[in-house]
């Protein structure tokens, strides 16, 4: 009797791990990394992170009704990588078991290393090749789906980098790949310890740090850019920190019908960035 006891006790002791480790609250923080890489799903990101040389790729999940749609973009994926996993063909249940029952999975999910990772360098000497360059700098900008909104619009307006902080910034979700819809594999997640001595590495590298504040003097509609920004922007609510504005070259503010009001951060940079795309350089 007692023998049988201690057995019982040794399997509860040495029962496995979940089988989805990586899995998170809904909106994607608190989402622990699986040492293999990790779950990023959708049409535009799991194509757009297939078709990186850059990203090492694991499994490929597709439903029935995916593959069959999705079949001659694979293959054209396919045609340019001789690396990809072969693609598992699995009910549409699997794919809510691994991803959660929120995920808007559209069909497919790939299991991914991260994106390679960039650094402040290396955005610096990339804007040395441009005449015209942007940088989005997010202070403690911390939903995935916010970020992950940012870096979408940073895509399709060319800018360099999405610079954030180490800590109090979104870590590279699922959920925040989603929101970005391919973004990530353009446009780096660049992170920083310290935004403050980040904003002088990009001053000693040409750029003007313009920062935005719903209280600031300045409308975006009156101000000159220059030819390399950045754009400096805080969480919604929040804002921007008062040492982070006290770096700022110039504080601009998004002109609105009502005098105060605040824009959600992803909504704000993509203004801001398309304002930059459209200006002449000082």
């Amino acid at each position: 009797m007692n023998h049988k006891k201690r057995r019982h006790g040794a399997q509860t002791r040495n029962r496995p791990e979940p089988r989805h480790p990586e899995r998170g609250r809904p909106d994607g923080r608190g989402e622990r990394p699986n040492p293999h890489g990790a779950w990023v799903y959708g049409i535009h990101t799991v194509l757009a992170a297939l078709a990186n040389p850059e990203r090492s790729c694991h499994r490929l999940l597709l439903t029935q009704e995916a593959a069959h749609s999705l079949g001659e973009r694979l293959a054209g994926i396919r045609a340019g990588r001789k690396d990809l996993p072969q693609a598992e063909i699995v009910p549409r249940e699997t794919l809510v078991s691994r991803l959660g029952a929120d995920a808007v999975h559209q069909g497919i999910a790939l299991l991914a290393g991260p994106p390679p990772e960039r650094d402040l360098g290396d955005i610096c000497r990339a804007a040395g090749m441009r005449e015209k360059a942007a940088v989005v700098v997010l202070d403690q900008v911390e939903d995935p789906r916010n970020a992950g909104a940012v870096l979408r619009s940073a895509a399709a307006f060319g800018a360099l980098a999405v610079v954030v902080t180490e800590r109090h910034a979104p870590p590279m979700t699922a959920v925040l790949a989603k929101a970005a819809s391919g973004a990530l594999e353009t446009v780096p997640l660049v992170r920083v310890t310290n935004l403050v001595r980040a904003l002088d590495e990009l001053k000693e590298a040409g750029f003007w740090a313009v920062g935005f504040d719903a209280a600031a003097e300045t409308p975006l509609d009156q101000a000159q850019m220059a030819a390399k920004t950045a754009l400096v922007l805080g969480a919604e609510g929040k804002g921007l920190r008062r040492l982070t504005r006290e770096s700022c070259d110039l504080m601009l503010r998004i002109p609105m019908e009502q005098r105060g009001a605040s824009l959600n951060v992803s909504n704000a940079a993509a203004i801001a960035l398309y304002a930059f795309a459209v200006a002449r350089p000082r």
